[in-house]
């Protein structure tokens, strides 16, 4: 019988230590801190996210979520804040994650798809040739105002799970992620983690109950 190992979940949104040091207990193998966005929630200055970053205890995982796209004002904003991973939450022009590579040797490099539809299997095998993991999302960054994550709607997870057989990296699953179906979605997609902002939150503040049913149903599987 194959072995499947749980997923690891990722709690992204994170506003305050308190709340980091919430998920840690119960389970969280890494915390996502978003910078400033053109929309969506969870949005925190850059010294809160230092400040967060710094007290999360190892191997806990710190994700900083930026949306700016040239290396160096990614590099910048890393500099600042000074997390373990960067996760680039839009499309880079090519080369620019090698050069970050270059000037940030000793942090991972996420890269955020948006799976919109079966094009994204073919962005997700260009980037993982030039990252350390994917992070499969529901956005949407050719509006006018764009969505880069945090939009609490699921994608087709069929392509997703077409993306994680076709990728030897891991990959995170984001988007509309519950305690009611992530489940299903660890099922259908095999993720090596999942990511999950609103589904573990009440009136945008983490809600226990909904985090311990969420570390359940993930457990379960």
């Amino acid at each position: 019988m194959e072995f499947t190992p749980i997923p690891r979940v990722k709690i992204c949104c994170i506003s305050t230590v308190e709340e980091a040091r919430l998920a840690v207990k119960y389970g969280a193998a890494a915390v996502g801190l978003v910078g400033p966005m053109p929309s969506g929630p969870g949005i925190i200055p850059d010294e809160r996210i230092r400040e967060i970053a710094a007290a999360v205890p190892p191997p806990v995982a710190t994700f900083l979520l930026t949306s700016e796209v040239e290396p160096v004002r990614i590099i910048e904003h890393y500099r600042r804040t000074r997390t373990n991973t960067i996760q680039l939450v839009d499309r880079l022009a090519p080369g620019a994650h090698q050069a970050i590579r270059a000037e940030l040797p000793g942090v991972k490099l996420v890269q955020v798809i948006h799976v919109q539809d079966e094009g994204a299997i073919a962005e997700a095998l260009e980037a993982a040739a030039h990252v350390d993991a994917l992070l499969l999302d529901s956005g949407n960054p050719n509006l006018a105002v764009k969505e880069l994550g945090g939009t609490g709607r699921i994608h087709n997870w069929e392509i997703s799970a077409a993306i994680r057989r076709q990728v030897a990296l891991p990959i995170f699953l984001a988007g509309g992620l519950t305690p009611e179906n992530v489940g299903q979605a660890i099922a259908t997609v095999g993720p090596f983690g999942v990511d999950v902002c609103s589904g573990v939150r009440n009136q945008g503040k983490l809600d226990l109950g909904r985090l311990k049913r969420f570390f359940a149903a993930v457990r379960s599987e």
